[in-house]
């Protein structure tokens, strides 16, 4: 299969499906050392998933929409239990890899080209850090605005995130930031697979307490079901409108 050019990240699922097991992406960002991600990890079991996934799982309800569906590993788990499940993803060599799995419902695009009209979701699904889908804290803003016009009645997003101020603290353990610069959870990647290095992308790490400001400001209910050992958490929005 031809993948259009660069997909770092569709290229190495591609490669795994068809029995290239130790297919690795190299992850690069501008706040920690390179680090590899096995392939494999997009095609995991449910009792390889994190609880909080597995957890997450549990609570999703009616038609569900799985925003940054790779491999398709929690729309393949959701239809085995019944759920309508649609998965996208901006990734093209993701979107034939879940095709090929016995994802129903595929579709190449990114988080803001979902159309209103195609139908009202009960539950936007936001996994594997999912919610740094958004890429920035203004990205946030907009997208909270935008699942609105996705969501049925009383439909909720269930999403993971992490705090990473960790990631800044001195050898005192005190909080080392740039006030005048970015909100710190807002990070840029690359993914380079082979020879192919993607694009830049921002990805947003957003603490509780932010995430919990700009969504009861955009008019959603909170409720932060879990969080594990590596300061992720996973959270409920639920909108009443």
């Amino acid at each position: 299969m031809s993948v259009s050019h660069p997909d770092p990240l569709g290229h190495a699922l591609l490669d795994y499906q068809q029995g290239r097991l130790d297919a690795t992406i190299t992850v690069s960002s501008n706040v920690a050392e390179e680090e590899p991600l096995p392939a494999s990890y997009f095609f995991r079991s449910l009792w390889e998933m994190p609880e909080l996934e597995r957890e997450a799982l549990e609570e999703c309800r009616g038609y569900v929409l799985d925003l940054g569906g790779g491999a398709g590993c929690h729309a393949l788990e959701l239809q085995q239990r019944g759920f309508q499940v649609k998965s996208i993803d901006v990734s093209e060599g993701a979107v034939r890899v879940m095709q090929a799995r016995g994802v129903r419902e595929v579709a190449l695009h990114n988080i803001f080209e979902v159309k209103p009209e195609a139908g009202k979701y009960d539950t936007l699904l936001m996994l594997m850090n999912g919610l740094g889908l958004v890429g920035t804290l203004e990205g946030l803003e907009k997208f909270l605005a935008y699942a609105k016009t996705l969501l049925a009645p009383g439909g909720q997003i269930l999403a993971t995130s992490s705090d990473i101020s960790y990631l800044y603290e001195d050898e005192d353990g005190a909080l080392v930031f740039d006030l005048n610069g970015p909100y710190y959870g807002e990070v840029e990647y690359t993914m380079s697979y082979g020879t192919q290095t993607g694009h830049v992308f921002h990805w947003l790490f957003a603490d509780a307490s932010i995430l919990q400001d700009y969504a009861e400001q955009a008019g959603y209910e909170v409720e932060f079901l879990g969080e594990d050992e590596q300061q992720q958490y996973l959270v409920r929005l639920t909108f009443k409108g």
